[in-house]
């Protein structure tokens, strides 16, 4: 049909989160404003009051006031069910250290209105799958993180053992002999999540890394069989819709965290990673690019269906408000704003 052939854009919506303590303590003023209803952004820069505010607008903004619930009916639901249906769905959170992205993402367990995307998204899938009728569904998780462009499987016995990536023409980019659980409960997969983030500490401590020093990607895939009428058990129609859940690094200037020696080639590696990140979406929107750089870095492959291919895509930007991150905010505004010109092609996998 043409609809399965019809291009949409990848969703961006932008949080920024309140001043919190330190900052009012400080005195730091906000220079982020935002319009919910317009979906508009406004940002002056402190160091030049009486320049024009720069002005952008999204496809949805969530200001200090709005809600964990808010968010996830805004950015992660729609998402979910086109997983559910047997799209292809990515949800990732960008921005600098701090702004939010972990809060965003994954929030606190208790109580239920502090949950993030990734719990939020887990309880939708299963209370979907008890509403329906007539359906057989299997449900697989995974979980990586992608650290000095190294793939750790955060699920497998060996956490000192990294991953390759491999490619093949029908199911496009892998992880070899990555871990799968398959999962019959919210209550399962929520202990898949929870061993997945201790390992991610585990490797902390072996790698001096810190989460927010990584990349990474819980995996949801919904494998849906259902018999239509008249037809028999062996006609079974089989739907995968795949869900990745993105969790970025933190990108700042390696000038404002101090990073130095092996601080400061992570934060090069992690930049790299960004970078390509930003050069795959440029690459995308700029029309004239013959080649997009997928290949430059393990993310960009990783994500390379989500950016350009058969995925509904949402990136959430996280902003901080403060004065003093006015270069950072400014940026994720940019990169953000750039990303909303993607184009992708979702069709169901039957």
């Amino acid at each position: 049909t043409m609809s399965s052939k019809r291009s949409e854009a990848v969703q961006v919506v932008v949080r920024c989160r309140p001043l919190f303590g330190k900052e009012l303590a400080e005195g730091r003023q906000r220079i982020v404003d935002m319009d919910v209803k317009s979906g508009q952004v406004t940002i002056k820069n402190p160091k030049a009051p009486d320049e024009e505010r720069k002005k952008f607008t999204f496809d949805k903004v969530f200001d200090w006031n709005c809600t964990q619930r808010e968010v996830y009916e805004g950015a992660g639901k729609p998402i979910v069910d086109a997983a559910i249906e047997g799209y292809n769905g990515t949800v990732f959170c960008y921005g600098q250290t701090g702004t939010g992205k972990t809060h965003s993402m994954e929030g606190k367990d208790e109580p239920p209105e502090m949950r993030g995307i990734i719990p939020s998204a887990f309880n939708h899938v299963f209370d979907a799958i008890d509403g329906s009728e007539g359906k057989d569904y299997l449900v697989r998780a995974s979980f990586l993180e992608i650290y000095n462009e190294d793939i750790r499987d955060l699920l497998a016995k060996d956490q000192s053992k990294k991953c390759d990536l491999k490619e093949t023409p029908d199911t496009g980019v892998y992880v070899k002999d990555l871990t799968t659980f398959v999962v019959k409960s919210v209550a399962e997969i929520n202990n898949v999540l929870h061993v997945g983030k201790k390992n991610r500490t585990v490797g902390a401590t072996l790698m001096n890394a810190d989460s927010s020093r990584s990349h990474s990607i819980f995996t949801i895939t919904v494998e849906t069989s259902e018999v239509l009428e008249g037809e028999s058990e062996e006609d079974a129609h089989i739907r995968v819709g795949k869900l990745n859940l993105v969790d970025l690094a933190g990108s700042e200037r390696q000038g404002k965290t101090g990073a130095t020696g092996d601080r400061l080639k992570e934060a090069t590696k992690i930049n790299m990673s960004l970078s390509a990140l930003g050069n795959v979406i440029s690459a995308l929107v700029d029309g004239k690019s013959q080649h997009i750089p997928y290949r430059d870095s393990k993310l960009t492959r990783l994500l390379q269906d989500s950016l350009g291919g058969n995925t509904k895509t949402v990136m959430v930007a996280n902003l901080g408000p403060a004065d003093y991150n006015f270069d950072e905010t400014m940026s994720t505004l940019r990169y953000a704003n750039r990303a909303k010109n993607i184009k992708n092609k979702p069709k169901i996998n039957e």
